[in-house]
């Protein structure tokens, strides 16, 4: 029997450390794993502590970028007047030419790839007119998804004292950029030549060197200075879940790679995401007053996720709100909802749009409508 007693209390202090918390990413002043389609936090530590960025500040810069190309703004086959601001540069860079012009495919290629400076401000100039309006927008659009602890006073990260972010806050910039999916075509090339108006080619190396040795890695953004540290946004999906990672303030290059690894690692070990439903499921229709057709057909904003420990495996149910909405109505406009129900509980709610944009009906759609119905009496 003693045997026994002894037996178990040996095994007990194994059995509470697996219910504690787990110390992760040791080497980082800052960190943080964020599951992308839930935003849910999987780990943190010291994720509100402002910290110097570095490089990672173009993760915002690039956010403003797709956004505008996304609302049809700019397109990536434009060209951009490089000006001789943008050339003096110093940092990263791809050494463009004052008064040359470049293709935004190729200013988007040199941020994302080679963290060129030169290439950020030049399309800080091309989309506001100057750096400081562009700063301007970023520090607006900071505070717009949700982010408390930071001030950015450059596009490129340079130190400043008053140019700082947190994990957390990174955290939220990378998971708004994740929503345009194109922006990973840039982040997960890992080299290729930029070529110039004057003949001549760069070669750039992307700095997140663990795009080519992580499974699924495929971006965000590194960061490096004096002040900063080693800092790395890093970003990996397999399967149907997206992980995204923060580290701030790592002493080398080699512990900024092994802890955002250990973090991912972490959460594809121990977590997974379900599919209730996703964006392409029809969810029956809603009536348009006074548009240019009667019905349309809804649709999810986004897919209905929920994040599980990788041995769960809960039941979940559903329920649609609608109702009647006036034309003009848009694809995105939020016409209702979804809630996603556990054990009678509402653990979700999911907007829901209509699946084609109506017009609103003129004067001679509603006149053939009301013949129409005068004449079939429906």
């Amino acid at each position: 029997m003693k045997k026994i007693i002894i037996l178990l209390l040996m095994l007990l202090p194994i059995m509470v450390q697996a219910e504690e918390k787990p110390q992760l990413a040791k080497s980082a002043v800052a960190s943080i794993l964020m599951e992308n389609s839930t935003g849910k936090i999987l780990y943190e530590n010291n994720a509100n502590e402002r910290l110097a960025p570095a490089s990672m500040t173009k993760v915002m810069t690039l956010l403003l970028i797709m956004e505008a190309l996304e609302g049809g703004k700019i397109k990536t086959s434009d060209e951009v007047l490089i000006t001789p601001n943008a050339a003096s540069m110093g940092g990263s860079q791809v050494f463009l030419e004052a008064g040359s012009k470049m293709k935004i495919d190729d200013l988007l290629k040199a941020i994302a790839i080679a963290s060129a400076n030169d290439a950020s401000v030049a399309m800080a100039e091309h989309l506001n007119g100057s750096v400081s309006e562009f700063v301007k927008r970023m520090n607006e659009k900071c505070k717009a998804i949700g982010c408390t602890n930071t001030n950015f006073i450059n596009v490129h990260g340079l130190d400043d004292i008053n140019h700082y972010t947190s994990a957390h806050d990174m955290a939220l910039m990378a998971r708004e950029l994740l929503k345009y999916e194109k922006v990973l075509f840039y982040t997960s090339i890992y080299e290729e030549y930029l070529k110039k108006p004057d003949g001549t080619s760069t070669w750039m190396v992307n700095t997140n060197k663990l795009i080519k040795y992580y499974n699924g890695l495929d971006g965000l953004k590194t960061g490096y200075t004096s002040s900063a540290g080693y800092c790395l946004t890093a970003t990996a999906k397999r399967s149907n879940m997206r992980l995204i990672s923060v580290v701030m303030k790592e002493s080398n290059p080699n512990s900024r790679s092994n802890d955002t690894l250990e973090l991912l690692n972490y959460g594809f070990s121990n977590y997974k995401v379900k599919t209730i439903l996703d964006i392409k499921k029809d969810l029956g229709t809603v009536e348009i007053l006074n548009g240019k057709v009667k019905v349309m057909s809804l649709r999810l904003v986004n897919d209905a996720t929920v994040l599980e420990n990788i041995n769960e495996e809960k039941k979940y149910s559903y329920a649609i709100n609608v109702k009647p909405v006036k034309a003009p109505v848009m694809v995105g406009d939020v016409v209702g909802y979804l809630d996603v129900t556990e054990n009678g509980k509402i653990i979700k709610t999911i907007n829901i749009t209509v699946k084609e944009g109506v017009k609103k009906a003129n004067l001679w759609d509603l006149y053939q409508r009301n013949f129409k119905t005068i004449l079939t009496g429906s």
